[in-house]
């Protein structure tokens, strides 16, 4: 069954999802770069790694940019939404990844239980679940695929929107600075305000990782209510 928040990104969202996201997201391009720099980091560079990607969907971004900063990672590519999903595969195509990259559509789950990683990233998913219990699952099905010590990118909104109102009016402003008129952005803010419900504060992020079986977050990227984070799990 597909879930109600993968059911959010139909083939409307799927068309319009590049171009939102890099307003939406100020510095989603350089979120996706750094992540990228700091696995590299992390793994140490010039060596062979798998790398589970959940929440693949949109434009690949992280896959592209990991791989073009690693040429001998290889991508496990999960998400459940099948628009999102083929959006994504065109742009592994348009960069020659596919051959590098094995595409699932469904729930990491779904993958075998034997197949482990070197590392994984989760960007731009968890706010999209509602409540901390599917939260924790995610993190927990990532956790028990990965290797000991393995490094995990978090990344996604936090904070309770509505308890934020300048940021909130600051990414209002955002959307008008991209051309957006004053109906359109009260639109785009009444959606973000009903349409995710994110951790509500960077203390409820590192406590679910804990929960899950990671270590200390290391945050390393910030844009409003965006924050990204490198983790590894629990050895």
């Amino acid at each position: 069954m597909k879930s109600s928040s993968a059911e959010k990104f139909d083939n409307s969202r799927a068309n319009e999802y590049a171009q939102q996201s890099r307003i939406a997201l100020a510095g989603y391009d350089a979120c996706h770069d750094l992540a990228a720099c700091m696995l590299a980091a992390s793994l140490g560079q010039s060596r062979p790694a798998k790398i589970l990607v959940v929440g693949a969907g949109g434009t690949a971004q992280e896959i592209i940019a990991m791989a073009a900063l690693e040429p001998d990672w290889s991508f496990t590519a999960v998400d459940p939404s099948e628009p999102m999903l083929d959006a994504a595969v065109q742009q592994l195509q348009a960069n020659d990844l596919l051959h590098r990259t094995e595409v699932h559509l469904g729930e990491i789950n779904d993958l075998p239980a034997d197949q482990t990683f070197d590392a994984a990233t989760l960007i731009g998913v968890l706010h999209h679940l509602n409540g901390d219990e599917p939260k924790c699952e995610i993190l927990q099905s990532i956790q028990a695929r990965l290797k000991p010590g393995a490094p995990l990118i978090l990344a996604g909104n936090h904070y309770a929107y509505a308890s934020q109102p300048l940021l909130l009016q600051a990414w209002g402003q955002r959307w008008r600075q991209q051309g957006a008129s004053a109906d359109e952005v009260q639109a785009k803010l009444g959606k973000i305000l009903q349409g995710a419900d994110p951790p509500h504060s960077e203390i409820a992020v590192q406590t679910l990782l804990h929960e899950a079986g990671f270590g200390e977050a290391t945050r390393f990227f910030s844009s409003l209510f965006w924050g990204t984070w490198l983790t590894c799990k629990a050895v």
